[in-house]
């Protein structure tokens, strides 16, 4: 008899892998404990795809051989504790996908600029002519696509949660963009756990595979001098007058050096402006020439490429108050970026989720940049507490539109409504993309 899949969660990531291990030969069972999307559930019935919903039959689940878990389910979930008890593999979608392909991996983790560096990374290597897959975090499922495509290479966004149920998996090339405190509710409000999590991504590497990393982040340049990495190890910086990393910024331009090879290009030439995606472009271009693109092919990528949804995206300009969506800040490094770039009064949209939020680092800029707080979300106390003697004022709101007619309102020309909420989305939205297309829709009622 075949071997049993569980798959707990039917999302992208869940759908993919119960398609996937059907094809395989597996038998397979999925459990969401929630309502199953429409479009998840008709891919499902038309692979033939035994499957439940609104609850969780721990006797099909517990008989299985091994269990696949979408990232957004904790492992100190009760049911994943039973399934660990009885000794049944607990594993990602990645992990489990990795197996069924012979593709090369470009992986990427980190607290920020996770998704725009492996967005940039796979328009780089698309425009070069590659047969490449886009996956992970972001896009359709490693999963489904292995199951249904035929990829030479993948680029894969990867999360601390998925990170944290993957064993054997290798990458070929793999980015740590930085590291700071996220998450810290499922790493039991413990940064050191946060810090391992994020290091898997290089285990199971060889002498043969590439780590890249930034020296500039003191988290990252410290753990790494103190773990014994196999890889070949490859450096960005924008320390001043540092030119011994890989990647490097000078007069204001950037030079890229791999072996041999170098090719630089100014600042300006980057379709992706501001600090952070100066990182973010360095990182992908030492990681493009590793898998040996053409410098000037890299260099037109750089400047053609247009910056994902949701991460400081200009929205409208109305009656001299321009509107940025950024509401993938998710925590509290991504808005300190948000609100560093601005060189305009701003009227900060904040609050959400707090995922036990330290915002000392953010109070200098909001005394220098802020003028008026609104608070989304339905418990704001921290944010009131911490910003309320450094700003004007702050109000307090439950939706998306009263959040923007209320900027809208106490907004002067010149000024800039930024929704950077440094905290996660789920107390009054479906997501951090939900929240943001609801922020966009608003700003064009207005």
């Amino acid at each position: 008899m075949s071997k049993k899949i569980a798959i707990l969660g039917a999302g992208e990531s869940g759908t993919g892998a119960a398609v996937l291990a059907k094809k395989q030969g597996f038998r397979v069972w999925l459990s969401d404990s929630g309502k199953i999307k429409e479009k998840y559930r008709n891919v499902l019935s038309h692979f033939e795809i035994a499957f439940e919903e609104g609850k969780h039959t721990e006797e099909e689940i517990l008989d299985a051989d091994e269990v696949i878990i979408s990232p957004g389910i904790p492992l100190t979930a009760p049911l994943v504790q039973k399934i660990k008890a009885k000794l049944i593999p607990v594993i990602s979608e990645i992990e489990f996908a990795a197996r069924y392909t012979k593709a090369r991996k470009i992986c990427i983790t980190g607290s920020n600029g996770k998704t725009t560096t492996t967005l940039l990374i796979h328009h780089i290597l698309k425009n070069a002519g590659f047969n490449v897959g886009l996956a992970g975090n972001v896009g359709e499922s490693f999963a489904m696509q292995v199951a249904t495509k035929e990829y030479d290479w993948y680029v894969l966004e990867i999360s601390s949660f998925q990170l944290d149920s993957m064993f054997d998996f290798k990458a070929d090339i793999a980015i740590l963009t930085n590291i700071t405190p996220d998450h810290m509710d499922r790493y039991d409000y413990k940064f050191e756990n946060y810090i391992n999590s994020k290091f898997r991504i290089t285990q199971n590497q060889t002498n043969e595979d590439a780590f890249i990393y930034c020296l500039d982040d003191e988290v990252s340049a410290a753990e790494v001098s103190r773990r014994n990495l196999k890889a070949q190890i490859y450096t960005t910086t924008c320390q001043p007058g540092n030119t011994t990393a890989n990647a490097y910024c000078f007069e204001n331009k950037i030079q890229i050096t791999t072996n041999t090879n170098f090719f630089t290009m100014t600042l300006e030439e980057l379709a992706l402006q501001g600090k952070h995606n100066v990182y973010n472009s360095m990182a992908a271009s030492i990681a493009s020439k590793l898998v040996d693109i053409r410098s000037e092919s890299i260099r037109q990528s750089l400047s053609a490429f247009e910056n994902v949804p949701h991460r400081l995206e200009f929205v409208a300009r109305i009656h001299g108050i321009d509107f940025i969506n950024d509401s993938k800040a998710t925590n509290v490094n991504s808005a300190w970026y948000a609100l560093e770039t601005a060189d305009s009064p701003l009227i900060w949209i904040a609050g959400g989720v707090d995922k036990g939020n330290d915002y000392a680092k953010l109070e200098e800029l909001v005394s220098q940049k802020v003028k008026a707080i609104i608070c989304l979300g339905v418990d704001n106390a921290k944010i009131i507490e911490t910003f309320g003697s450094r700003v004007d004022a702050i109000y307090e709101t439950q939706s998306a539109e009263q959040a923007v007619l209320t900027a809208y309102t106490i907004g002067k020309k010149g000024d800039t409504v930024l929704l950077s909420p440094a905290c996660a989305s789920f107390d009054l939205f479906e997501s951090y993309e939900d929240r943001g297309d609801k922020f966009k829709q608003a700003v064009r009622n207005l």
